[in-house]
C-alpha cells in the first residue's frame, strides 16, 4: 500500500526558503536523509518565496527549472524539504512527470526500512497509514468511479470509500496489537518498580552516538552506523553497577527537526520508555556545529511527549573529534549536569558509570543518605562530590 524506494534511485532535492529559522540546517539534514535512504542525489535546487504557493508550493517558474533538471539528469524522484499537501503533490507530479515526495514521506520510508521488532514494524505501518490516508486519490484512476457493470454491481460504495474503510479497519487492528504490547511493557515496568530497579533512557538527536554508548555500557550488539535513524526499535538491557547494583538502560529512537507528528503519535508505545524513565541521558554530538540547536530540539520533543520534567544528564559525546577533555560539570546546586566523553574510545565512560551509580543510590535511598563522600571500590572520588 505504501510505496517503498529502492537504493540507487536518482533524485533531485528541492528546498524553498520561506524565511523559517534553521533553513540551512534543514537542507543539510535532507541530504543526510536521502543518503541514509540509499538514494543517489544528482542535484539540489533552492529558491526563496515569502510564502508557499498553494498549488505547487514552489511557484511555476521554479517548477519549470526543476522540470529541466529532471530531464537533464533523468531523475526519477524529486524530494521537497517540506510537508506538501496532497493537492500540491498531485500538481507537482503532473508538472514534473516524475514521482514527488516530501520530507515526511522520506522519513517514513527510512523508518520502514529500519524497523526490525514486531512493535517497530507495527508502529511504522500505523504512521504510514495515517500519512497515506490523506493521499488515497494519488495513483488511482478508478477512485471516483462508481462500482457497476456485470459482476461489479454493489451497494453504491465508491472505491475511495472502500479504501478508507479498509484502512480504518487496519488502523484499528494495529492499535489493538500495540495496546497489547503496551500492557506487556507496563507489567514489566511494575515488576522493575517493585524490585526498585532504576530505569534510564538514552535520548538525543539522531546520529548523536546513543547506540555506541549503549553498546559500550551494556556490551550489547545494537546496530551502529554513521547515518540518520540507525536505531528505531527500543532496546533494553539490565546493567550491573558494582557501586549500586542493577539498573535498566534503554536505547531509543533519535529525534530530528520537524519530526512528523504521525511518527510521534504512532511511536507513543516506544517513547513511553522515555516518559516512564527515572533518569534521561541526553546524548549530544559535541563535535557537531549545531549541537545547541539539537539540544533545544530534543528538549522540545521531550516536552511534547510529556518527559520534560524527568531529570537528565547531558552527555557530550564524540569529544575525540573536537579535542575536548573528558570530565564532569556540575550545576549551581552541586548536581552533575553534564559529562564529557567519547563512546567510541571509552574516554570519560568510567566517570559516567560512577555518576549512574550515584543516581542509582539516590533512587534507592533518601537524599540525605548519599550526602557523604563518594566511595567507589573503597576509593574516594572527589571529582564526583
Amino acid at each position: 500500500m505504501f510505496e517503498r524506494h529502492h537504493g540507487n534511485e536518482r533524485v533531485i532535492l528541492a528546498c524553498i526558503d520561506t524565511g523559517e529559522t534553521g533553513y540551512r540546517d534543514s537542507v543539510d539534514e535532507l541530504r543526510l536523509l536521502a543518503q541514509s535512504a540509499g538514494l543517489e542525489i544528482v542535484d539540489l535546487i533552492e529558491g526563496r518565496r515569502a510564502r508557499p504557493d498553494p498549488a505547487l508550493f514552489a511557484g511555476s517558474g521554479k517548477v519549470e527549472e526543476i522540470t529541466a533538471l529532471v530531464r537533464a539528469h533523468n531523475a526519477g524522484i524529486v524530494i521537497f524539504n517540506h510537508a506538501l499537501s496532497p493537492a500540491q503533490e498531485r500538481n507537482l507530479e503532473m508538472a514534473l512527470q516524475c514521482r514527488v515526495i516530501d520530507r515526511t514521506t522520506l522519513i517514513l520510508d527510512i523508518f520502514a526500512s529500519r524497523a526490525k521488532s514486531a512493535e517497530g514494524i507495527l508502529q511504522v505501518e500505523l504512521a504510514q497509514l495515517a500519512h497515506i490516508s490523506t493521499r488515497l486519490i494519488r495513483g488511482w484512476s478508478h477512485l471516483e468511479r462508481q462500482k457497476g457493470g456485470i459482476g461489479l454491481r454493489g451497494p453504491g460504495e465508491t472505491q475511495l470509500e472502500t479504501d478508507r474503510r479498509l484502512i480504518g479497519k487496519r488502523v484499528k487492528l494495529l492499535k489493538d496489537r500495540l495496546h497489547k504490547l503496551q500492557r506487556q511493557r507496563t507489567v514489566q515496568r511494575r515488576a522493575r518498580t517493585r524490585k526498585q530497579i532504576m530505569s534510564i533512557s538514552l535520548v538525543g538527536y539522531t546520529n548523536a552516538g546513543k547506540s555506541t554508548l549503549f553498546n559500550h555500557l551494556t556490551h550489547a550488539q545494537s546496530f551502529v552506523a554513521d547515518q540518520l535513524f540507525a536505531t528505531l526499535d527500543t532496546t533494553t538491557r539490565q546493567l550491573f553497577l558494582p557501586e549500586a547494583g542493577e539498573i535498566v538502560l534503554s536505547d531509543t529512537v533519535g529525534f530530528i527537526t520537524r519530526l512528523p507528528h504521525t511518527l510521534v503519535d504512532s511511536f507513543h508505545a516506544t517513547l513511553e520508555e522515555t516518559i516512564q524513565a527515572d533518569l534521561l541521558l541526553h546524548v549530544v554530538d559535541a563535535a557537531g556545529p549545531m549541537r545547541d540547536k539539537h539540544i533545544s530540539e530534543v528538549n522540545r520533543v521531550l516536552k511534547e511527549i510529556g518527559a520534560a520534567e524527568i531529570p537528565q544528564i547531558l552527555i557530550m559525546n564524540k569529544i575525540d573529534l573536537c579535542s575536548i577533555h573528558p570530565g564532569i560539570e556540575r550545576d549551581e546546586y552541586g548536581k552533575i549536569s553534564s559529562i564529557r566523553l567519547s563512546a567510541r574510545t571509552g574516554a570519560g565512560v568510567p566517570a559516567l558509570r560512577a555518576a549512574l551509580g550515584i543516581s542509582r543510590l539516590a533512587y534507592r535511598q533518601p537524599v540525605a543518605a548519599v550526602a557523604r563522600p563518594t566511595i567507589i571500590n573503597n576509593e574516594y572520588h572527589p571529582e564526583l562530590d
